[in-house]
């Protein structure tokens, strides 16, 4: 018993030995790493903060190559769906020509207190959130006017901002573009129906997904369906790792990620079932002050490209163009991020010309 005792804990030794080596070993990778991506370019911009708006404190990152180039502010998905865990790896391949700023919108990300788990998000609050930071932005920045880039829920967010406020706006730019919550989710089963023809395990996911519930259990219908048939966010896997741009993220402490991961996202889950969400229809609203853009997917039926397509057609303004990018579901900014920047740049190009 004692030599099996004597084995044992030296075997356990070892295992620790081992293991705080490698943790030793990623600290010190992720530290390097962390450090790299900290830099400030020559003559650019690398910073984050917390903004006061409404009451709350909201993270942002102001990342940019040249101080001089426009401002574009970054409008993430969800809602409540914050990227700030990697999407600076794809949001820099835009500095060169923008100064790029993210923003975790309230209470999730880097913007996540459980202080505000009790407030109620209503249409008029987001949209105040929205025009309050492109104040402070506009201040903070010295520009007259900024561009937005929406993905998703970033889309219905956007265009409100754009539509209702065009006097700080120069441009819009929609990727996953939302026309509206409910035509959206019924065109969505309605495609389902289609890719599941016969088959009976998809067909008890259909059932599952009543258009006046959308509850738990529907969204995991939902992303099962697509995620069956090919159609899911990340069907196209990335084109950069994913992995590493969270370990080198240069924004996010160990204590950030660990905040991220248990943060209470309930009342965003609420808001998406409320009156107030569906104030952010763009139906009837085509009239727009500033050019606009789309970027969407011919596989994207999680917003569905096809409602894009005929809501870009209504749209009146001053410059507008549709992008669609072929073989492409709603992931496009991480599964072709380059081919993305490549449309952003050509979009930057254009507006700066004139």
């Amino acid at each position: 018993m004692k030599k099996f005792l004597k084995v044992f804990f030296k075997i356990l030794k070892w295992l620790f030995i081992v293991l705080a080596t490698v943790i030793v070993l990623f600290l010190i990778v992720r530290f390097i790493g962390q450090k790299i991506y900290n830099r400030t370019p020559e003559g650019g911009i690398n910073e984050e903060m917390y903004v006061d708006i409404n009451g709350t404190k909201q993270w942002i990152s102001i990342y940019g190559q040249d101080k001089d180039n426009p401002v574009l502010l970054y409008l993430h998905g969800g809602p409540g769906s914050s990227t700030s865990i990697y999407d600076y790896a794809f949001t820099r391949k835009w500095s060169d020509v923008y100064t790029v700023v993210t923003w975790d919108q309230r209470n999730c990300g880097k913007s996540y207190s459980s202080d505000q788990n009790d407030t109620t998000l209503t249409y008029d609050l987001m949209m105040s959130d929205g025009v309050e930071m492109t104040k402070y932005l506009l201040d903070y920045l010295g520009n007259d006017k900024i561009t937005l880039l929406g993905h998703s829920w970033g889309t219905y967010f956007g265009c409100n901002l754009v539509l209702e406020y065009p006097e700080y706006y120069e441009c819009y730019i929609g990727t996953g573009q939302l026309v509206d919550f409910y035509q959206n989710e019924i065109a969505f089963k309605e495609e389902a129906i289609k890719w599941a023809g016969n088959d009976e395990e998809s067909n008890r996911l259909i059932e599952k997904l009543n258009i006046d519930d959308f509850s738990t259990e529907y969204y995991m219908a939902r992303n099962a369906l697509m995620e069956k048939y090919g159609y899911d966010m990340f069907a196209d896997g990335t084109d950069y790792n994913l992995i590493a741009a969270q370990v080198f993220n240069p924004y996010y402490s160990l204590g950030d990620f660990y905040k991220y991961i248990n943060s209470d996202l309930s009342v965003y889950a609420e808001f998406l079932k409320s009156d107030e969400f569906n104030k952010f229809s763009l139906l009837g609203k085509t009239d727009y002050q500033v050019p606009f853009y789309n970027i969407n997917g011919d596989k994207d039926y999680q917003t569905n490209y096809l409602i894009a397509q005929d809501y870009f057609e209504l749209v009146n303004a001053p410059r507008k163009k549709m992008y669609i990018m072929e073989d492409t579901t709603h992931g496009l900014l991480e599964s072709k991020s380059e081919e993305f920047s490549d449309i952003l740049y050509e979009i930057a190009q254009k507006e700066h010309q004139n």
